[in-house]
């Protein structure tokens, strides 16, 4: 069947009323791509030069909240557990050109898209895992979590700014909606100082979740947590490399960027249930 049926199925529904439109549409939706519950990775070891080793999550906090003003959010995030490496052991640790990772400022270089403070939680995991589908498994896990969790969550002993900071729901893995939606769950600017006292305990929050997942990775005693968005499994049904239409990908959550329309809400699954 072709488009011209499903217009003629949703047409007869707005003739019956809008109320027969949508339970048209509920009818008709497909079945849903199932989420993908949490799994135990069991660490592998490698060829990899660069081995990891325990260090505090903790210290990784407070080294991530001081290091901030000297490279923001990314290279806060990442100096955080190479330092206590490099101190801890040594080469190749101590040379490494940690000022490589102040490009993921303002979601790299102010474009607004990856937050810093994953970005370079990311590039920690990168280095230490060189199997690919644990390392995806371990960064999906990570974003998912960013997604989803109030923060900033950290308090500093001594804070820059002495203020009571606003937590917020990020709701995306990109700079731009994050701080905009923490702008307005707090009521303020996102040039104020409270801003960027937000953004450096953040830091703190993603370099101590970091090394706490490193840590319980290589120990052999990390489970990854949660599933993608169920946005991603409703969108991803159509949109995604199973569905018909197969034009998009990814695992962010859905409406971060977007919302679902009245015209896709009432007519999409009719569409999708007839076209070839």
């Amino acid at each position: 069947m072709d488009r011209r049926k499903a217009m003629k199925l949703a047409a007869g529904a707005v003739v019956a009323g809008g109320a027969g439109l949508f339970t048209l549409a509920d009818n008709m939706k497909p079945d849903y791509t199932p989420k993908k519950e949490g799994e135990k990775l069991d660490y592998k070891s490698n060829e990899c030069d660069w081995k990891y080793t325990a260090v505090s999550d903790k210290v990784s906090a407070q080294i991530a909240y001081d290091e901030y003003p000297n490279g923001s959010c990314m290279y806060a995030t990442f100096k955080s557990v190479i330092a206590q490496l490099s101190e801890k052991v040594g080469e190749p640790f101590t040379s490494f050109p940690v000022h490589m990772m102040k490009y993921g400022h303002g979601g790299i270089a102010g474009f607004g898209s990856t937050c810093g403070t994953i970005n370079g939680a990311a590039a920690l995991i990168g280095l230490f895992v060189s199997d690919k589908k644990q390392r995806d498994k371990l960064v999906a896990a990570l974003f998912r979590w960013y997604e989803r969790n109030e923060f900033p969550i950290f308090k500093p002993e001594k804070p820059a700014l002495d203020a009571d900071i606003p937590k917020s729901v990020s709701g995306s893995v990109l700079c731009h909606a994050s701080l905009t939606n923490w702008a307005k769950a707090s009521g303020h600017n996102i040039h104020d100082k409270e801003r960027k006292e937000r953004c450096r305990r953040l830091s703190a929050d993603v370099a101590a979740k970091t090394t706490e997942m490193l840590n319980d990775f290589f120990a052999h005693r990390y489970i990854s947590k949660g599933t993608d968005d169920k946005t991603v499994g409703t969108c991803m049904t159509c949109h995604g490399g199973e569905g018909k239409l197969d034009n998009t990908s990814g695992k962010m959550k859905c409406t971060s960027c977007h919302d679902e329309s009245v015209a896709h809400k009432a007519f999409a699954g009719p569409h999708y249930k007839v076209m070839d």
